[in-house]
């Protein structure tokens, strides 16, 4: 039986003992709530870490990616010359087809024109009669005059035949213009050639209905000179600047699939059309061996002379909405940058730019969706500090 004084020693043991232990349990509590907290902690910034998108940037490239530019172009003959008939009446004879080489002053066709013809016969006659009044008057004139010193006509007389006279002479200087006039009109019933070429057209027979003039139907031959041609090729505004007069092209060909041609800038017309925001050009080339065809169509590779190099950039990097075309550049702090951007070519992968960017922008290359100015960003490759083992440990416990 313990004696009434062990009792108290061994409520006091006993006491001790709780405190300790109570001491012992709030401080495994609050080491385990700490715990938790750190490692929430750790967790949301991990988290928050991989939310920051990564991405891929490049500087816009500013060498020349191709110093020319490929446009269509179309064909023509250097000196074409479409030939109408000058008098009314009916095609006689044509002796050159389509594809015949003709010479400068050749006749390819005869107009039949007995309309001119009995006029031109009128008008001879006209003259002869104006002639023999004219000579009349004048053989009067004379003999009035050889009169005077007789006092037989008088002064009068004398000035009125010489009016006369001088009216019919004036008359017969009009009836020898309109002769002239019809008969160079009849040198026309004879078709000539302007030049030496090829005739490329020709759309009459013998026996058609010929009217004077150009205005009333096609063309009765149409004549040209293909040893050389005219190239013409339309230029978009923003390059004409970069293509000076002189400068060298290479003409390629669909039939001549293997070959090319070299041309020459030689005129522009100084002039943007409205509708397609082009200057037309034109090339001089040479076609000696009359390989090459007017009306043809040829794509035209012309050299460009800039002043400054433009940048380019990967198409991917390009964004359009509804604020226009942009591109997201990354900042000094990792933050996003929208600029926009003008495109000078689209050079299929590769986009060459007129304004927008500097050669030190960094451009994200293929911007994820949702991104905005001012969003915070991971550039790969760049240096990072790396996760501790344990901050892993924690983040998976």
């Amino acid at each position: 039986m313990p004696t009434e004084q062990s009792l108290p020693v061994s409520r006091r043991k006993l006491g001790i003992f709780g405190i300790v232990a109570g001491i012992a349990a709030v401080l495994v509590v609050v080491t385990g709530i700490r715990a938790r907290e750190d490692s929430s902690a750790r967790l949301r910034e991990w988290t928050d870490n991989q939310a920051i998108p990564t991405v891929a940037v490049v500087l816009p490239d500013a060498k020349v990616l191709n110093a020319t530019l490929d446009l269509p172009g179309r064909l023509e003959a250097y000196y074409r010359a479409p030939i109408f008939a000058r008098v009314s009446g009916y095609l006689k004879s044509w002796n050159a087809d389509i594809g015949a080489k003709v010479k400068a002053g050749q006749v390819i066709a005869e107009i039949e024109a007995p309309d001119l013809d009995q006029q031109l016969l009128q008008a001879r006659a006209d003259l002869a009669s104006q002639e023999a009044s004219a000579k009349l008057s004048e053989a009067t004139l004379s003999r009035r005059k050889s009169l005077i010193a007789s006092n037989f006509v008088s002064m009068q007389e004398i000035d009125e035949r010489s009016a006369d006279l001088s009216n019919k002479k004036a008359a017969v200087n009009s009836g020898q213009a309109n002769v002239e006039r019809l008969e160079a009109l009849a040198g026309y019933k004879k078709i000539t050639v302007p030049f030496d070429g090829v005739v490329t057209a020709r759309d009459t027979d013998v026996g058609a209905l010929i009217n004077a003039g150009g205005g009333s139907g096609p063309a009765m031959f149409v004549v040209s000179d293909i040893r050389k041609l005219r190239v013409y090729v339309n230029v978009p505004q923003s390059y004409v600047p970069a293509i000076k007069i002189g400068a060298k092209a290479v003409i390629s060909m669909p039939e001549y699939p293997n070959r090319s041609f070299a041309a020459t800038v030689e005129a522009s017309s100084q002039s943007v059309d409205v509708g397609s925001g082009t200057t037309r050009m034109q090339l001089a080339l040479d076609n000696a061996g009359g390989e090459l065809m007017p009306g043809g169509y040829a794509n035209v590779r012309m050299s460009l002379q800039r002043d400054a190099v433009p940048l380019h950039i990967p198409a991917s990097a390009l964004i359009f909405n509804q604020s226009g075309l942009r591109v997201a550049t990354v900042g000094p702090d990792d933050k996003v940058l929208f600029k926009t951007v003008t495109i000078a070519r689209d050079l299929g992968r590769d986009i060459e730019l007129a304004s927008g960017v500097s050669p030190d922008d960094r451009i994200i290359v293929a911007p994820p969706d949702g991104l905005a100015d001012g969003d915070q960003v991971r550039v790969a490759g760049a240096k990072s500090k790396p996760a501790t083992v344990s901050e892993k440990q924690d983040v998976k416990g």
